[in-house]
């Protein structure tokens, strides 16, 4: 008997690419998996002239691809694992994650600038860390998908914008004409929680069906940086990052600026109580 398996996604290419790669993980664990595409336009596709940061883009590209689950239209939706809020809809859960892409940034600047005067990016995350780089740069917003992005810096819409890496990669985007790709190492620039991994929804009774297919250590990571955003509140008006390695937790808030500390095989195992620790160790635990 087939094994159908929808997966519930957005339209764009990068979207896509994403959903492609998580079929092909399906497909690989289970034998007699059929797995088709649910393509499905979201709030935050519709509303490119939204402001993210005004609207608050946490849902904006996942509350249309969670109602495909809940309706039974789709077994699991893929997202962005950064674009997940940490309430997710009831009667949903994240059955586990792909194994992470690089979780980096990246300065994208046009060719020949080497300190830019005005950088396109959205992210209070992203603006305070690199004004840390760029102090005289103002900041801009430009809105749609990777390429069309690109173009815009390469046209001359800003001097500068940051991207993920791991988008860049799944599209195939090595270099562009005009521009220059610089990799921001976790140090000079936290990512948000969840970047370069892809999250994989289902409902509530299914996950122990999809979970088998999926990363444990990419569970592990996320664990503690989704743990620690849901204490602090964290969302797009919110200036904080946070990302998980085997030893350390990079982590940036806006009020107490970069940081690394120490995490142990303990704090994996219970995420809960490293993120008392952290936010102890960060002076916020009475956030």
């Amino acid at each position: 008997m087939v094994n159908r398996i929808v997966l519930a996604t957005r339209k764009s290419p990068l979207a896509l690419a994403q959903a492609e790669l998580t079929a092909a993980r399906l497909r690989a664990h289970f034998a007699d998996a059929e797995c088709e595409l649910l393509k499905v336009v979201t709030t935050g596709d519709r509303k490119l002239e939204w402001s993210l940061e005004k609207q608050g883009g946490k849902g904006l590209f996942t509350a249309e691809l969670e109602q495909a689950l809940l309706r039974g239209e789709a077994q699991v939706a893929v997202h962005s694992s950064k674009d997940l809020p940490n309430i997710l809809a009831d009667g949903l859960v994240i059955a586990g994650y792909l194994p992470r892409e690089d979780p980096r940034d990246l300065l994208v600047l046009r060719a020949g600038v080497t300190a830019p005067r005005t950088i396109a990016t959205s992210s209070p995350r992203r603006r305070l860390q690199i004004s840390l780089e760029f102090p005289e740069a103002t900041f801009t917003e430009i809105r749609g998908n990777v390429d069309t992005r690109l173009k815009k810096i390469a046209a001359g819409a800003a001097d500068a914008s940051v991207l993920a890496a791991a988008g860049l990669k799944r599209l195939g985007i090595a270099s562009w004409p005009g521009l220059e790709f610089h990799p921001l190492d976790c140090e000079r620039m936290v990512p948000a929680v969840g970047q370069g991994a892809i999250a994989v929804q289902c409902r509530a009774g299914e996950a122990a069906r999809f979970a088998p297919a999926l990363d444990a250590a990419t569970a592990e990571q996320l664990a503690i940086e989704r743990a620690l955003q849901g204490r602090l509140g964290g969302g797009c008006q919110l200036a904080f990052a946070a990302h998980a390695t085997a030893g350390t937790l990079y982590v940036f808030h806006e009020k107490t600026g970069q940081r690394q500390l120490p995490l142990t095989p303990d704090d994996f195992a219970r995420p809960a109580i490293a993120v008392e620790r952290i936010l102890k160790a960060l002076g916020l635990a009475d956030q």
